[in-house]
């Protein structure tokens, strides 16, 4: 069976996944699975993310380095998630952690929240696009 997607965006989509899920068949062997989720970061999310990355990468030294926008990706996501590390194979260590790009709106959200937090700790002037992430955030509050 193909994967179907709606966006409950108003109570017509509502209505018609109602339908669509009456429709469906019922088999004790090979159940049918029903999700909902908040949707994935968008692009615009996305842009926000990066220009908030790149501010924190050109005016941050992080003991004695700077790091790129990537690095700082991982710490803050890392931040976010609360993730572990492990030693690597050859040295080092790994983080173990998850895609931004997997992240839901609420995670994107409290992930630029951190960064904005950060930020201001360590006196960073956040650009145009940098302000925009911040009222995104504040705009679709905490996470429940």
């Amino acid at each position: 069976m193909e994967t179907q997607r709606y966006l409950l965006r108003n109570s017509n989509v509502r209505q018609h996944c109602i339908s669509v899920i009456q429709q469906l068949p019922t088999d004790t062997e090979k159940p049918l699975q029903v999700t909902i989720q908040e949707d994935t970061r968008s692009l615009a999310q996305n842009r926000m993310l990066w220009a908030c990355l790149h501010d924190v990468s050109s005016q941050v030294v992080w003991y004695g380095r700077k790091l790129d926008s990537e690095s700082w990706k991982h710490v803050f996501s890392a931040a976010l998630k609360k993730q572990e590390t492990v030693p690597g194979i050859d040295g080092g260590f790994v983080v173990l952690g998850q895609s931004t790009s997997k992240m839901r709106v609420g995670e994107m959200r409290d992930l630029i929240t951190i960064i904005h937090a950060f930020g201001a700790e360590h006196n960073v002037r956040f650009s145009d696009e940098s302000a925009r992430a911040a009222e995104w955030a504040n705009r679709f509050g905490s996470a429940a």
